[in-house]
C-alpha cells in the first residue's frame, strides 16, 4: 500500500471516528456500535486470512473501522465490547501467530481493560480484568512453544493486563477524591460565607437595636414633661427601624440570588449614617482621617465599617458617655481603625460575639486587633488592617 493511499486511508478513519464520538449519545449510533461489534470478529478474521501474503486497503481498512466502533463501545456496554475484542482477536492470533498480531492484540485488550477500569465500578472493571488475563494467558499457552520464550510470554501477559487495569483504577481514584475535595472546598466556602453573613446581620441588628433601645428609654422618661424631646426619639426609633428593614431586604434578597456579596453593607461610605444614628442615640462621635484617603479593597472597607460600627454600639450600650472618637488613618501599607472614649466602660476586655467578630475579620485580613481600657480612662479598640496581599 502507497504511503499517499495510507495517509488517506488515516483520515478517512480518523474522520469515521470523530463521527462515531459525536454520535456516541444517540441510540441510532448505539446500535451501529452493537452491530459493529457482532461483526467484528469474523470480520478480523477474514482479514488476517486474506493477508498471508501481504495487507491492502482492502484488508486494513474495514477492521480498522470495526476497530474504532468497537473501542467507542467500551464506553457504553464495557464487558460486550471486551469480549467482541477478545473473540476478534483471539481468532486473529490463531489464525495468524505473528508478533505484529500478538501485539496489537495486547495493546488493544488492555487499552479496553484500562477504560473500563476509569469509568465504570470496580466489579466490572475485575470482571474485565480476570476475562483478559485468562484469554490471554490460554492463547500464549496454545500458540507458544514450551520453553524460556513461553515463559516470558506467560510473565508479560500476566503483568501487563493488571498494570492496565491499575493505570484505568488509579486514575479513577484520583479524580474522585479531586471531586471529594472540590465537594469539601465548596461545601467550606459556603459554611465561611454563612458566617460572614450572620456576623453581618448580626453587627447591623445589634448596632440598631442598641440604637433603638436607648431612644426608647430616653422618650419613656421625657414624654411627660419634654413631648418634642419624646418625638423626637420615636423619629430616631423609626428611621432606625426602617434602615434596619431595609437592610435585612437587601441581604434577603441577595441571598435568593445566590450572591451574598451584594448583601453586604458600603463599608466606610456609610460612616456618616452611622455618625447621625448613633448621634440621636445621644452619642457624639467625631470622625478624623489622616493620611492620603483612596479606595480599598471590598474586604477592607467591609471590615472597617463593622469594627467601627461594632466599637460605636458598645460605647452606646457600656461606656455610659456622651461621647467617642473615631480615627482612620492611611498608611501606605495598612489602613489604622481607632475607637476610643473615655466614659465607664468595662474594667477588662468585654467579653461577647460582636469583640470575637471584630477580632476574626481582622484576622482573616492578616491583621491584629487589640482591645482594653485606657489609661486616662476609658477604652480602646484598634485594628490594623493590611492593604494588599493579606487575604488568607
Amino acid at each position: 500500500m502507497s504511503a499517499g493511499r495510507a495517509v488517506v486511508t488515516i483520515e478517512r478513519m480518523g474522520a469515521i471516528a470523530r463521527y462515531l464520538r459525536r454520535g456516541a449519545n444517540s441510540a441510532a449510533a448505539t446500535a451501529l456500535l452493537v452491530v459493529s461489534a457482532v461483526v467484528y470478529p469474523p470480520v478480523l478474521f477474514f482479514s488476517v486470512h486474506s493477508g498471508r501474503s501481504g495487507f491492502g486497503l482492502v484488508e486494513v481498512a474495514p477492521s480498522a473501522v470495526l476497530t474504532l466502533a468497537v473501542l467507542a463501545l467500551v464506553r457504553r456496554a464495557p464487558l460486550f465490547a471486551l469480549a467482541a475484542l477478545l473473540t476478534a482477536w483471539t481468532a486473529a492470533a490463531l489464525e495468524m501467530p505473528k508478533p505484529e498480531i500478538a501485539l496489537l492484540f495486547a495493546v488493544f485488550v488492555d487499552g479496553a481493560v484500562a477504560a473500563i477500569a476509569l469509568t465504570r465500578p470496580r466489579w466490572v472493571s475485575l470482571t474485565a480484568l480476570g476475562a483478559a488475563i485468562t484469554v490471554q494467558l490460554a492463547c500464549v499457552l496454545v500458540l507458544a512453544d514450551p520453553g524460556p520464550v513461553l515463559t516470558l510470554l506467560l510473565a508479560v501477559a500476566a503483568l501487563a493486563v493488571p498494570l492496565a487495569w491499575l493505570g484505568g483504577a488509579t486514575v479513577r481514584q484520583n479524580r474522585r477524591h479531586a471531586q471529594e475535595l472540590a465537594e469539601r472546598a465548596a461545601a467550606e466556602a459556603v459554611a465561611a460565607e454563612r458566617l460572614r453573613i450572620a456576623r453581618d446581620l448580626h453587627d447591623m441588628v445589634a448596632h440598631s437595636i442598641g440604637v433603638i433601645a436607648i431612644q426608647a428609654g430616653v422618650g419613656g422618661r421625657v414624654i411627660d414633661t419634654q413631648p418634642a424631646e419624646a418625638r423626637n426619639a420615636l423619629a430616631a426609633i423609626e428611621e432606625s427601624s426602617r434602615e434596619t428593614l431595609a437592610g435585612l431586604r437587601r441581604m434577603l434578597g441577595a441571598l435568593r440570588r445566590a450572591d451574598p456579596v451584594d448583601a453586604l453593607t458600603p463599608g466606610l461610605a456609610g460612616l456618616d449614617r452611622l455618625v447621625r444614628t448613633t448621634g440621636d442615640a445621644g452619642v457624639a462621635v467625631d470622625v478624623r482621617w489622616t493620611g492620603e484617603r483612596r479606595d480599598l479593597p471590598a474586604e477592607v472597607d467591609l471590615a472597617a465599617f463593622r469594627i467601627v460600627q461594632e466599637s460605636v454600639t458598645n460605647v452606646v450600650r457600656h461606656a455610659r458617655t456622651g461621647s467617642c472618637r473615631v480615627s482612620l488613618g492611611f498608611g501606605e501599607e495598612e489602613l489604622v481603625v481607632e475607637v476610643a472614649d473615655e466614659g465607664a466602660g468595662p474594667s477588662g476586655e468585654p467579653a461577647g460575639y460582636g469583640l470575637l467578630g471584630m477580632r476574626e475579620r481582622t484576622g482573616l485580613l492578616g491583621g491584629s486587633l487589640t482591645a482594653g481600657p485606657r489609661e486616662t480612662g476609658g477604652f480602646r479598640v484598634e485594628a490594623r488592617l493590611p492593604l494588599a496581599g493579606t487575604a488568607r
